[in-house]
């Protein structure tokens, strides 16, 4: 059961953290709590499986990434553990992930790949092709973001 120290918290994790050295310091003072408390509160959510992972959005546009594509693959389902590591080791590479494919759509594997522009995009996923022996991808670009917030929880 989340009691409302917990939920507190919950309400910071869903937000923007802190751009400072010790977020969950400042976390921490908000809630009159102490950093160690906070933290370990944290841990527990992991633990309980109430908390999978905290993430960072990077926001690419104005990190000066102008261009994403998503790349899909057909790749053999005895190959995808060992592909989507090679894949995902690219620094330029953000998600990598399996789906299940339908006689419409071989695709299985995807990949998220973030580049200055088109072309560059282009020459990972060749870089990428080359590494894993796939030759069976496209790429689809992005043309907006639509969305890029957090759940809400409390």
């Amino acid at each position: 059961m989340l009691d409302d120290r917990d939920k507190a918290i919950i309400q910071w994790l869903q937000g923007d953290l802190p751009l400072k050295e010790a977020p969950y310091k400042e976390i921490a003072d908000a809630l009159a709590m102490t950093e160690e408390e906070v933290l370990g509160r944290i841990a527990s959510f992991l633990a309980r499986g109430y908390l999978r992972r905290i993430g960072a959005v990077l926001y690419h546009q104005e990190a000066g990434f102008k261009a994403n594509a998503m790349g899909v693959w057909q790749v053999p389902p005895d190959q995808v553990e060992r592909v989507g590591m090679i894949m995902s080791s690219f620094t330029e590479v953000s998600h990598c992930y399996e789906r299940p494919t339908t006689p419409q759509w071989p695709y299985n594997l995807f990949t998220m790949i973030h580049g200055r522009d088109k072309e560059q995009c282009q020459k990972v996923a060749e870089a990428i092709s080359h590494k894993t022996g796939i030759k069976e991808y496209r790429l689809l670009f992005s043309i907006r973001e639509l969305k890029k917030t957090s759940m809400s929880y409390f």
